[in-house]
């Protein structure tokens, strides 16, 4: 039996990336299953009108991740991807089950904790694995083409359960897709996804990313690149998770339907995945700090003016810049980090910079909930959006002008 010759590149190996941007639209959706409903579901069904107690299910969601992607990005070159990858799903299998069947809220609140797990593992393995896969021309695009086919998967399944609480009501209707999501994600990787540690040595042999000293510290604040990066992605989910709790308590109190509600939450995601087909190219051939900055500037802007809207036709807009915003940033963040790494280092790396992204979101329910209960939600949003101004700015300053040999310096 001839042995198949190792070569980087996304034409060399589209089948298997075309497997996992497949694998990653079912992770996607499995969030989007959550992002119209979960606050309406806290009211109706358990009684909870305080909004930091709505938006503990995104705190707890935000934790789990965040470890799980600091610890998968940790073992991951010695477990394998595909085996964290399956775990991942084996983690999703109950979860909407547990949504049906809730007694209480503490119901909701444990089912969140497993979908960070299972985000963490499944989101961060397939990322990392089209990395692997495509070396270093198409990283740009790769990454694009991973983010659009889970944000976009989002945003679609976000939009389907408004329409379906509204007509249906939610539970259990809702839930019943993210039993269909779990199960071909989990049998989808399990009979046709290939493990791609082969592609990590092949890179590192020729790679002359000179290697980190210490991947968490060097990531989290010393390398001045990386650490620009990591705060960056740190308020954008920050304010991700400020939009996923507030933004439907915004639309309902002015009064929104859930096909309404359901259509405004999933713009945000829809053009967040469909401009990252473009986005991620763009990353590949122009500077990348320039498109950090304008994306997070963007984001700000979008964000603080949402209290002064109420019609239909201003939240999709703003919403749609949002999306826009965050497509320029998302690919950028994670080609720059692989860039700026040792291929041997880079899922650590990655993993150090997501354990940051994703507390954002447990920072910014936490942070957008107490401002809402203490001074109302319009306060909380603009303090965001405030946060999000500041943190491009932060990039603009700190991070170098140029991309070459980021990782030296």
């Amino acid at each position: 039996m001839s042995i198949q010759p190792i070569i980087l590149g996304l034409r060399s190996n589209w089948k298997q990336f075309t497997l996992l941007v497949i694998v990653n639209a079912f992770v996607g959706g499995m969030i989007g299953m959550e992002r119209t409903v979960i606050p309406q579901f806290a009211e109706q069904s358990f009684g909870i009108t305080s909004n930091m107690a709505i938006l503990s299910f995104i705190v707890v969601f935000g934790v789990s991740k965040a470890i799980t992607n600091y610890f998968s990005g940790r073992i991951a070159n010695r477990l394998g991807r595909r085996h964290l990858l399956l775990l991942g799903w084996i983690i999703a299998l109950p979860i909407p089950f547990l949504l049906i069947y809730a007694q209480s809220w503490y119901w909701v609140i444990f089912s969140n904790i497993l979908l960070g797990f299972s985000q963490g593992l499944t989101w961060s393995m397939t990322i990392v694995m089209k990395i692997d896969l495509v070396g270093e021309k198409d990283r740009g695009l790769a990454m694009g083409l991973n983010e659009f086919a889970g944000y976009f998967s989002l945003g679609m399944v976000a939009w389907l359960t408004g329409y379906i609480a509204e007509h249906h009501g939610i539970n259990p209707h809702v839930f019943y897709i993210g039993i269909f999501i779990a199960i071909v994600g989990f049998l989808i990787t399990l009979l046709w996804v290939k493990d791609t540690h082969v592609f990590v040595h092949k890179e590192h042999i020729a790679s002359d990313v000179k290697p980190l000293g210490n991947v968490f510290i060097d990531t989290s604040f010393r390398n001045k690149t990386l650490s620009a990066v990591t705060q960056a992605g740190l308020v954008n989910n920050l304010n991700d998770g400020m939009i996923w709790g507030l933004l439907p308590m915004v639309l309902f109190t002015i009064g929104f339907n859930h096909v309404n509600i359901g259509i405004i939450t999933a713009i945000y995601p829809a053009v967040w995945g469909i401009t990252q087909l473009f986005t991620g190219k763009l990353a590949d051939m122009y500077p990348k700090k320039a498109m950090m900055f304008w994306g997070m500037f963007i984001q700000g802007i979008a964000i603080m003016c949402i209290p002064w809207v109420s019609s239909m036709l201003s939240f999709a807009i703003l919403t749609s810049l949002l999306g826009i915003g965050t497509a320029l940033v998302y690919p950028t963040f994670l080609t720059t980090i692989a860039t700026a790494t040792n291929p041997l280092q880079r899922a650590e790396s990655m993993g150090t910079f997501r354990l940051w992204r994703d507390l954002g979101y447990a920072l910014g329910a936490i942070l957008s909930g107490v401002t809402a209960d203490l001074f109302g939600i319009d306060m909380a949003i603009i303090a965001i959006g405030l946060l999000t101004l500041i943190s491009s700015f932060i990039l603009q300053v700190r991070m170098p002008v140029t991309s070459i040999s980021i990782a030296k310096i």
